[in-house]
């Protein structure tokens, strides 16, 4: 009985362990060649076309939603003037990178543990193996290249839209004045906040695409098996990009002080 506790106390442990393991040999795999730039392109335009409606679609609210939110609270201090600054590091920093990769994870992640779930019970893998062919080497690297792609290019254009529906919702709701919201861009906002948000929307797209092939490759018990995998892929991605979320957070404002701070 004692033994049978204290190995699920430490299966977490032993999971997290294996995780960061996969991790170290797809990062090894990334630099092998042959490269498999086919299947780098299939996937991408593959996640591509599943995200991009329902980013689009999310975009407007998360600008629109940060946008009313900062503008009310600012509007209690008197300083209206720093509303565009101040909603555009929020879509910047933020609300872009996360919300791009939740539908990464969401969207692309799913079906990249569906796929390789698949190709696990019907022991697709373990034939490759047998052949000499790496799978992660041939399935997995071009998928999480595919994913921090797809991943930077859509964390731009939410970045675009929230820019511009926060503008659209403060003018016309709140009645912010169209020359105040744009000449307050450099008030507050420097360069590096692009480029932080480029680079969670990078690093997030690596998680969710590890976590989804970890998670796929070792699926068992048949098609039940399978959806159990997809469903932990998900779950354990959105905890670990909140995770790495706040840590790139703090790195960043502590090498790069807020501007007129």
């Amino acid at each position: 009985m004692a033994t049978s506790l204290s190995s699920r106390a430490l299966a977490p442990v032993a999971v997290a362990g294996n995780l960061f393991a996969f991790a170290l040999d797809v990062g090894r795999a990334m630099f092998r060649r042959p490269f498999q730039l086919r299947e780098f392109i299939q996937q991408a335009w593959f996640i591509a076309s599943v995200t991009i409606v329902p980013t689009a679609l999310v975009a407007i609210p998360f600008g629109a939603v940060i946008a009313l939110q900062v503008g009310g609270l600012i509007k209690q201090f008197g300083a209206q003037s720093f509303t565009g600054s101040a909603s555009v590091l929020a879509v910047i920093q933020q609300a872009a990178p996360i919300g791009t990769a939740l539908l990464i994870a969401g969207a692309g992640g799913s079906a990249i543990a569906a796929d390789l779930g698949a190709r696990k019970i019907r022991e697709e893998l373990d034939a490759m193996m047998v052949l000499g062919i790496d799978p992660i080497q041939r399935l997995v690297v071009p998928r999480v290249l595919a994913c921090m792609l797809v991943a930077f290019f859509l964390n731009g254009m939410v970045s675009v839209v929230g820019v511009v529906g926060g503008y659209v919702f403060n003018v016309v709701l709140q009645d912010g004045t169209p020359g105040a919201y744009l000449a307050s861009f450099t008030a507050l906002a420097q360069l590096p906040d692009l480029w932080i948000g480029l680079l969670k929307a990078l690093v997030f797209g690596v998680i969710a695409a590890v976590v989804a092939s970890y998670k796929g490759m070792r699926a068992d018990g048949g098609p039940k098996g399978v959806g159990d995998a997809v469903n932990e892929s998900v779950v354990i991605t959105f905890l670990l990009l909140f995770v790495a979320n706040f840590v790139l957070s703090m790195i960043y404002l502590q090498v790069v002080p807020p501007k007129g701070g």
